[in-house]
């Protein structure tokens, strides 16, 4: 039976969303609660835990498998077995779900460029050593200042510039920095204990996780859309309407024509019915998805 750690905070609606989306029901008592079981066979617990100590818990044993970030596994620098990539972060699933760990000062200043930082410049952030390792790197000493959170309201009153983690920058623009280097592009990973790797028992049920899981991300945003159409408009149909790989066509068990069925973005439906619809397809039906998988 494995353990499993999900990240509390920012990411916890969206992995909650996630895992129920791959029939993977995570229970608690009330929203409050940091433990709750699971209705699965190859899940025996799961914990809630800041995002930061994830992989160090990962990597210690507590836990087989959790989800947290790239940027916490270089940070920590806890040794963990990457299973995937997810295309998923605290505002979107299924689209590319990176955030990125940026350098940014105030926009008051002329600089424009990390190498541009002058030698001991305050720096406040949650991320010392990934910090520390970039102006190491450029031979610049600086002086860092563990944030405990508000990061971006401690310039320029307190410290010079921040290192801290962005979606969109708005946060940043709204307290008037400028982002002038980006240290990591960090996904969201699906990671597990390198022991409970190794053992095949427990290989074969993080691997069925996985699938499970990458299909519920896959799904997101899309939807089957179904229709009939006659001979003779069948090609113009199937000029317009997109697929994964190709649409799935069969004759009608009754009657001239054909059934079409075919996966399509979520974001593209409100024009591609109206256009099937001119190019002789009838009886349009969309229906949600919940899992793909390959």
């Amino acid at each position: 039976m494995l353990r499993l750690v999900i990240p509390k905070g920012s990411l916890e609606n969206q992995t909650l969303a996630l895992f129920e989306a791959a029939d993977i029901r995570l229970m608690r008592g009330s929203d409050r609660d940091y433990h709750g079981t699971v209705d699965d066979p190859r899940l025996d617990r799961f914990s809630l835990l800041r995002p930061q100590e994830i992989p160090r818990y990962v990597e210690e044993g507590f836990f087989d498998v959790g989800l947290t970030g790239l940027d916490w596994v270089r940070e920590t620098g806890a040794e963990v077995q990457t299973m995937a990539e997810l295309a998923y972060s605290k505002g979107n699933v299924g689209e590319r779900g990176i955030v990125k760990i940026v350098l940014a000062v105030s926009d008051s200043t002329n600089i424009t460029s990390v190498e541009q930082m002058p030698h001991g410049t305050k720096i406040s952030t949650e991320y010392p050593n990934l910090t520390q390792k970039l102006f190491d790197d450029l031979g610049i000493p600086v002086k860092i200042f563990m944030s405990y959170g508000a990061t971006e309201a401690k310039v320029p009153e307190i410290v010079d510039a921040i290192v801290d983690v962005t979606e969109t920058g708005s946060t940043l623009r709204k307290n008037r920095l400028r982002i002038i280097h980006t240290i990591l592009r960090s996904p969201t990973l699906l990671i597990a204990n390198k022991q409970s790797w190794a053992d095949p028992e427990k290989r074969r049920a993080l691997e069925e996780l996985k699938i499970l899981i990458f299909g519920a991300v896959d799904a997101r945003g899309k939807a089957l859309v179904k229709l009939n159409v006659s001979n003779g408009d069948l090609e113009q149909v199937l000029e317009v309407i997109p697929a994964m790989r190709s649409p799935t066509v069969s004759r009608l068990a009754h009657g001239n024509g054909y059934a079409v069925e075919s996966v399509v973005e979520k974001k593209v439906i409100n024009v591609l019915i109206p256009t099937l619809k001119t190019k002789g397809a009838t009886d349009i039906i969309e229906l949600p998805i919940t899992k793909i998988v390959d």
